[in-house]
């Protein structure tokens, strides 16, 4: 479905304030996160509390996606953004607090965590819904090659920076950090007015939002071409969340390697996403985005097939496959989100958005379990050929698909009005 026009051609003088309050705060939250797994490692040494930290921070976006979709669609999303932002700085300020008198508990980190989540389960559909309508329509892609730019770079940078922040600074201040980087993000969404979708009928107040969450459901289902993409981003989570979670045991049982060398091929992976979403924001992807998605999906999965494959004796062959299987998912990853973008009705982006990421991510967990046994028998290097041998399959089935290559041309409804300017 076409989207309403941004109100000005000056886009970028509006969006980057905002791109680059948000990337602030991205930074902010990695260095308090770092900072608190590591405490959880230093006080407790205990592989079950790292796990259920791990869950507390999944599990909003897992079971409150959905509703959380179909409030961002209710709701101004500038405000969700900025209260979502405020409400985490908030939580920081409470751990720096604890901290810095020593009194902070094991429950406390917990909650704290698993509410940030769900604020976070908030932001992420309200920045990306926001991004559609400020952002025209040519230029989604170069901004989503930004987007994963971003998370290269974050994923690079923020774990040695913690750590040097860590040996210069008590916790407390790196909660601080965290704090003022948050109220950064908010700054500039005091003074830009992010464009309002229409509100249709079932998002009306007499509607329930379990009537809007419905509503949703019956869009993505009546929809083949996304329900086939829900379908592959299920499926690519179900095999790859489980094979980066073995690249310690492939490194240690199938390459013979130690710490340095899980350091090598876990920044290969994410220098390669830095590199690929450099080019993806310079070059744009091809004409098509679902070709331009397709291809980068073939060409990762060649990557994570020959990063199984490889032999012992050959890892640094292993590191140029992760890096190259990195920059394509960055290729893949980008266009597709601007699809998504692109054609979702800008008033149903909220609840597709957090519906596509509740599943996707539900299938980690799922895939953890059937992936820890197999490892254990055949082998870590198995998942990686498997995962990518499903992702070219994949790939290429969808280049076949007349369905999923003109999901671009697909509308499900008519084109809304002229956006209403957020207040």
């Amino acid at each position: 479905m076409q989207q309403p026009e941004p109100r000005t051609a000056r886009w970028a003088l509006t969006f980057f304030p905002i791109w680059t309050g948000q990337a602030l705060s991205l930074l902010g939250s990695q260095i308090a996160q770092f900072a608190i797994i590591w405490w959880l490692t230093q006080s407790t040494g205990s592989g079950t509390v790292l796990a259920v930290a791990a869950l507390v921070g999944i599990l909003p976006g897992v079971v409150l996606g959905p509703v959380a979709g179909a409030l961002v669609d209710r709701w101004n999303r500038r405000r969700v953004m900025m209260a979502a932002d405020g409400l985490s700085a908030l939580l920081a300020a409470l751990l720096a607090y604890l901290f810095w008198r020593g009194t902070v508990e094991l429950w406390q980190i917990y909650a704290i965590m698993f509410a940030r989540s769900v604020f976070g389960t908030f932001h992420f559909p309200a920045m990306q819904a926001s991004t559609s309508l400020m952002v025209p329509q040519e230029q989604l892609a170069r901004v989503a090659g930004l987007n994963q730019m971003l998370q290269g770079a974050m994923n690079i940078v923020a774990p040695p920076l913690s750590a040097l922040l860590l040996v210069a600074l008590p916790l407390h201040a790196l909660m601080a950090i965290d704090v003022v980087t948050a109220a950064l993000a908010i700054v500039p969404m005091l003074f830009v007015l992010i464009p309002q979708p229409p509100r249709p009928a079932e998002t009306s107040a007499a509607g329930s939002v379990l009537q809007d969450v419905r509503a949703g459901l019956r869009y993505v289902r009546a929809w083949p071409g996304m329900l086939a993409l829900l379908g592959m981003a299920m499926v690519i989570n179900f095999l790859l969340g489980p094979a980066f979670s073995l690249l310690p045991l492939l490194v240690t049982r199938h390459f013979g390697g130690a710490a340095l060398e899980l350091s090598w091929l876990s920044s290969s992976w994410w220098v390669g996403i830095l590199a690929g979403g450099v080019a993806l924001s310079t070059w744009g992807g091809f004409r098509s985005r679902m070709l331009t998605a397709l291809t980068a999906l073939i060409a990762m999965g060649a990557g994570l097939l020959f990063t199984g494959l490889v032999p012992p004796q050959a890892f640094w062959a292993g590191v140029g496959a992760l890096f190259f299987a990195g920059a394509m998912n960055s290729l893949c990853n980008g266009p597709m989100f601007a699809l998504l973008q692109a054609v979702v009705a800008p008033e149903m982006q909220g609840r597709v958005f957090t519906l596509i990421g509740s599943l996707s991510s539900l299938m980690v967990p799922i895939g953890l379990g059937v992936a820890g046994p197999l490892s254990d028998l055949l082998g870590p290097q198995l998942w990686f050929a498997v995962g990518g041998a499903a992702c070219v399959l994949m790939g290429a089935a969808g280049l076949l698909s007349p369905t999923i290559m003109g999901i671009e041309r697909h509308a499900l409804a008519t084109t809304p009005a002229a956006a209403e300017p957020a207040s």
